[in-house]
């Protein structure tokens, strides 16, 4: 774990479900910031015991940029009691339109799996976001790559914090081509994505990579 300023806490971890199939690499990002009250966990996976030692003296809340990002979600609610922000999980129609998949090829009464336990078990509390809300918690969602991969403004932290859009594979800070959703453009991305450019932001924090500035951002956008 390591604190990029005060408050503000990255780490790694090995995704435990990713396969050598994945065309993302296993070690994937988490961050923590402490807002003075609430202790805001960013698409958190084996948070460390210093942050959940602090979580009991802060309002603990989960945070995901997608409904995929649920990692140890659902065993923080169970541990902490967080409430959990997220985008809404994939329908039906989601997959008609992100993966051109036949309607008829789609099972009646099809649910997504991701944060299944929130959403339609029920176990937690979901408060779910789109682009465009200001979350209570001192978060603004600006679209990313899809209506439920986001782009996360966390004013006190002066970051954003990104899902699926923004990563470092290996290849460099950038849009990857990897999570373009069908009939949707780099460019396309990159006209959503520019207003992050509007921001007072100093570091963007990826889910995939370590954190970056400001400068890879715009280079990205470029």
């Amino acid at each position: 774990m390591r604190e990029l300023r005060s408050g503000l806490w990255h780490w790694q971890a090995l995704h435990p479900g990713w396969t050598p199939d994945e065309w993302w690499p296993q070690l994937v990002s988490s961050y923590a910031v402490d807002d003075g009250a609430r202790l805001l966990l960013f698409d958190p996976l084996a948070v460390p015991e210093p942050l959940l030692e602090l979580a009991a003296d802060r309002e603990p809340v989960v945070v995901l940029t997608a409904p995929w990002h649920e990692r140890d979600a659902e065993r923080l609610v169970e541990r902490l009691g967080a409430p959990v922000f997220t985008p809404p999980p994939d329908t039906a129609d989601d997959l008609v339109r992100k993966y051109a998949i036949d309607r008829d090829q789609i099972p009646p009464g099809w649910q997504s799996s991701d944060a299944a336990w929130l959403f339609v078990e029920g176990r937690g509390t979901a408060h779910a976001y789109a682009a465009g809300d200001r979350l209570p918690i001192g978060v603004e969602a600006f679209p990313g790559r899809s209506h439920n991969d986001l782009v996360l403004w966390v004013e006190s932290a002066r970051a954003i914090v990104a899902g699926d859009a923004l990563v470092d594979f290996g290849r460099g800070f950038e849009i990857p081509r990897e999570v373009l959703a069908h009939g949707v453009t780099r460019e396309q991305v990159i006209e959503d994505l520019r207003p992050l450019l509007e921001l007072p932001l100093e570091l963007v924090l990826p889910a995939h990579g370590s954190p970056t500035d400001r400068a890879a951002l715009e280079r990205a956008l470029a």
